[in-house]
Order: C-alpha cells, then structure tokens, then sequence
C-alpha cells in the first residue's frame, strides 16, 4: 500500500489539483461527467475551474454475492456490462446467478439517477468533449464501463481524469479514451484509493445532492 504522506487533503483538494491539469488541456463544448459518490466532489472542482457543465454518470460494480465489497465487474446505464475475466471464473457463479446481480444492480443504477437527477433529460454527448471523473481507480472496470458506454454516444473527444489510479487500471482504461489523466499512477499492491487522502469517507446521496444542487446540476426530485 502507499506508504508515504497522503497527495489530496480531499476530494476537494483532488479536484482543484487536476482541474488546473485539465485546464492545460485544450478542449472545446466540455461536459464533467462524474460517477458518484466519490467523483462528484471531484468533478465539481473541475468544471468550476473549466467552466463546464456538470452532469453524472451513475455506473455500478457487479458485486460478489458473499462479498458485496468487492467487485467482479460492473454495469453502465445503458447496459453496457464487463466482467472481470481474471477474477469471474474463480467465482464459479452460474450464468443465472451473474444475471441476477446485473438485475439487482441495474435497479440501483435506476433508482440512484432518478435520485440525482429526477427526470431531467440526459446531458447531450455527441460531438462534445466528454470528461470522465472519479477520485481514484483501482480495478478500473467501473470507469471502463462508464467509457465504453459513452462511447456509444459519438463524444468527439473522450477523457478520462481521476487523482489516482492503479496502474493495472491504468493500463485497462487507456485504451477506451482519447486521453486518460492521473496524477498519480502506482504499482504499489495492495492498492486503495482512501490511502492517498488525509480525509477519506463514503459520501451519503444528500451530500451528492447537496453537491450537484450547488453547481445548478438540475434536479426535479430533491425532497424525494
């Protein structure tokens, strides 16, 4: 694990950090696409320092049925799903035990954009550059999901921008993006994002509203 002094005192920090990368980046139309909780803090820092509109993505991991911690893939809004074919097979799960992760999953996925979002209509995607934000990646497949999904929208330009990554994940995601940024990149195992800020927790879905309504990301279901 990392073992010297944390980068970012947090998500804040983060996204201030790398929106003054971004910034060096020239880039036209941007939409900040964030994939909550954790990217939101981030990605709000971002599009205040580029002057872009904010919007979520809400991409989910597969979760291991006895390890709901972990993950052995995950699943974009669109349906868009990617296993992990490293791990999957050592799970031994039947096609119909995946399949009802996907479902159970796609119903969070449905229930949380509803929550962030309400029915606002989908940010448009084609021929705009699209920024893909999260505060940290490890395996890399959730971002590879929400990548891949967006893809399909025809951005003309797609970036991936995260604090830190894995550099197993970086190498999985750099394909599947025009340019991929990470302040940091390391090799170092075990990895965990948490140990590259001072002040790390799970974000609860108020303060990700709390956050999206700040930055006039528009919602029609606050008091839900």
């Amino acid at each position: 694990m990392f073992g010297g002094p944390a980068l970012f005192r947090d998500r804040d920090d983060a996204g201030r950090k790398l929106g003054e990368k971004l910034a060096q980046v020239r880039l036209e139309d941007v939409l900040v696409l964030a994939i909550p909780c954790g990217g939101v803090p981030v990605a709000v820092q971002i599009a205040n320092r580029l002057g872009a509109q904010l919007d979520l993505i809400v991409v989910r991991k597969l979760q291991i049925p006895w390890n709901p911690e972990a993950g052995f893939g995950a699943l974009a809004p669109d349906g868009t799903v990617l296993l992990n074919p490293e791990l999957t097979p050592h799970l031994h799960l039947t096609d119909a035990e995946i399949w009802e992760v996907e479902k159970r999953t796609m119903v969070e996925i449905e229930r949380r954009t509803q929550r962030f979002r309400g029915t606002q209509p989908a940010p448009r995607l084609a021929d705009r550059a699209v920024v893909l934000v999260d505060d940290g990646l490890a395996s890399g497949y959730t971002m590879l999901a929400a990548a891949q999904s967006v893809r399909k929208a025809g951005p003309r330009h797609l970036v991936v921008a995260v604090p830190v990554a894995s550099a197993g994940a970086a190498r999985l995601v750099k394909p599947a993006c025009d340019r991929f940024i990470a302040l940091h990149v390391s090799a170092a195992l075990p990895f965990a994002v948490a140990s590259f800020y001072e002040r790390w927790r799970d974000l609860t879905d108020d303060e990700v509203l709390r956050y999206l309504q700040a930055r006039g990301v528009p919602q029609t279901s606050m008091e839900e």
